[in-house]
């Protein structure tokens, strides 16, 4: 029995020999013995040549083009609102009117003056000033009754009704019959927009605008609606910044030039503003370029060997960057987003041998290094 189990202890002993010289000569594999550059996980690509597209994107919301905030021009008391939220009106469309007895009271006693004053010696100089005098007032008069309506400027839907019958409306100059008072964040007795024609503001950071100009092409996503789109152009950039958080950034209003069917007011979307193209021109991803101190470089590979180069770079485009001199189609090219492991420790990636034997120190070289 003694001697079985001895030679049990001798076969155990021979295999974990075998298996210690057999992970030493794996573990070598990993190192480089005489000390060169640890293998490098960078990859080359080929300089292209193709088109580039730049552009620029910001969110906002669906809204529309155009709108006006309605104002009685006369002042009395609402006597009748025709129109609710989200009714679809017609121009010309009577919305709401105010009491019109102390109007048409001053318009009637306008006209019987100006009867007067026609039947009169106007051939007089004093006689014509009071058949002139009698004119305007009757056009007073009129104004002041019209200015007890609001009519619809546009076709178009109500969206807000700011006040109620029985009660009182101050008139506001320039606004009645249906005049346009507004159109931003002031509000009006009644609010209406054109939900055909849509727009969306963005907020662009300082660098984008610089690339921004009016009547730049745009593409429109929406949030809500997967796949679909609407073709926008840019019509107004802000010329006064918005500081957040010491974020610089411009509103920017992008038109649509359609109204895709399911897209409505309020909806959030992202524009895309395309603010450069070029064609036929080479190109290498943007991992490829490395730019300080305003020069830009790539590393090329030359008879298998890195060599720096600096290069003149165009637009930045969804695919790459373009390059204007420095490099040749075909041309290799390293990326930079290369990873490496050191040959000069013991301790092999992730714990492997070294965990197993005595924290990976090999052949009696402290650390494992030679």
């Amino acid at each position: 029995m003694k001697s079985l189990l001895k030679r049990r202890g001798v076969l155990v002993n021979g295999t974990l020999g075998v298996l210690l010289v057999g992970g030493i000569g794996v573990a070598y594999l990993f190192l480089e013995a005489d000390g060169k550059e640890p293998v490098s996980a960078s990859r080359t690509v080929a300089v292209s040549r193709g088109n580039l597209t730049e552009s620029v994107s910001a969110s906002g919301s669906v809204e529309s083009a155009k709108t006006s905030a309605l104002n009685f021009s006369g002042s009395g008391t609402v006597k009748k609102i025709y129109v609710k939220v989200g009714d679809r009106v017609e121009k010309g469309a009577e919305l709401a009117v105010l009491d019109q007895t102390e109007a048409l009271e001053d318009l009637n006693a306008a006209k019987a003056n100006l009867a007067v004053a026609e039947d009169g010696d106007t051939a007089t100089t004093q006689g014509y000033a009071g058949y002139v005098q009698a004119q305007n007032a009757v056009k007073s008069a009129q104004r002041a009754l019209d200015g007890t309506v609001i009519r619809a400027p546009f076709a178009g839907t109500v969206t807000a009704v700011n006040g109620t019958v029985g009660s009182s409306a101050s008139g506001s100059s320039g606004s009645g019959n249906g005049a346009n008072t507004s159109s931003g964040s002031s509000s009006g007795f009644i609010e209406i927009a054109n939900p055909s024609k849509l727009k969306m503001d963005g907020s662009f950071t300082e660098a984008d605008t610089t690339k921004l100009e009016v009547g730049q092409s745009a593409t429109i996503n929406f949030s809500a609606l997967s796949g679909v789109t609407a073709d926008g152009k840019v019509t107004q950039i802000d010329t006064q910044p918005t500081t957040t958080d010491n974020v610089v950034s411009f509103g920017v209003t992008i038109t649509l030039t359609g109204k895709p069917a399911k897209v409505r007011i309020g909806q959030t979307a992202t524009a895309t503003v395309t603010v450069s193209e070029a064609s036929d021109v080479l190109y290498v991803p943007a991992a490829a370029v490395s730019t300080a101190g305003g020069q830009s470089t790539v590393t090329v590979l030359e008879n298998g060997k890195p060599v720096v180069r600096t290069v003149t770079t165009g637009i930045t485009g969804t695919i790459g960057i373009e390059i204007k001199s420095g490099l040749e189609e075909g041309d290799q090219v390293r990326l930079a987003t290369s990873t490496s492991t050191s040959g000069t420790g013991g301790n092999m990636p992730g714990g492997g041998l070294g965990g197993g034997f005595g924290g990976g120190n090999m052949g009696g070289r402290p650390g494992g290094g030679r």
